[in-house]
């Protein structure tokens, strides 16, 4: 199983998951994440259950969302990931002071964040951001949700520059809030606005994966090169 981890500062354990070291076979090969695409649920299943293992979590109090690209962050309840026909709180991000709630969201081209609190009481959060979520605010909600005060944050792997072509639609709201650095062309640098944003919402250090999911095929699923018949990596985080 190949993970990015994020040495974050405090009692946390956050990785990055690839599409490498799971059951499941063809388009989703191996560690898919997704049970809303067309690979067997019992193999999404089981690997979510060995990313569990591997982090030393537990899937039956970890928890999810069902995510649509908004800007709504919500306190993780613990209600499993592995159980059959379980419905999750339609948000796009989590966040929790408890220690030992996995948090997991899931992306195929768009950011999985992780923001955590890095002083008083330890809480993290984990965000999905693509790009109507950006706009919409959910890096400030997902600020917010800790409590402002001294965060750090860490961008996961997502659809780079070199990929990422977008029309005048996405690409003039994205200059006038975060300036022409973020449009290079026809091409959006996603990852380069979040950290703007996660800056300007108080995080003092943001580290980034810098893995294009489009470029590196081996490595991960992407909903754009894929033409959305793909899988889902993302992300975990949890308080030791």
């Amino acid at each position: 199983m190949t993970l990015f981890d994020w040495d974050a500062p405090g009692p946390y354990r956050v990785a990055f998951t690839t599409r490498v070291g799971g059951v499941s076979e063809g388009a989703f090969e191996s560690l898919n994440l997704g049970v809303y695409t067309d690979d067997r649920a019992e193999n999404v299943y089981e690997n979510r259950r060995l990313l569990c293992a591997r982090l030393g979590v537990e899937p039956e109090t970890a928890t999810m969302p069902w995510q649509y690209h908004s800007a709504v962050v919500t306190k993780a309840d613990g209600r499993g990931i592995v159980t059959p026909g379980r419905e999750f709180e339609r948000c796009d991000g989590l966040w929790t002071d408890e220690p030992g709630r996995a948090l997991v969201t899931l992306a195929a081209d768009c950011l999985p964040i992780a923001l955590a609190r890095v002083n008083g009481t330890p809480a993290v959060a984990a965000l999905h951001v693509g790009w109507r979520g950006l706009l919409a605010g959910i890096v400030e909600a997902g600020a917010a949700a800790l409590g402002g005060g001294k965060l750090a944050a860490a961008i996961g792997p997502g659809i780079g520059a070199c990929c990422y072509e977008v029309g005048d639609e996405v690409a003039a709201p994205f200059r006038d809030r975060f300036g022409e650095e973020v449009v290079l062309g026809r091409n959006l640098d996603l990852a380069e606005a979040a950290e703007l944003a996660l800056r300007a919402a108080g995080c003092e250090t943001v580290e980034r994966v810098g893995l294009c999911t489009s470029c590196e095929e081996e490595l991960f699923f992407s909903h754009r090169r894929d033409r959305g018949r793909t899988g889902r990596q993302g992300i975990v985080a949890a308080l030791r």
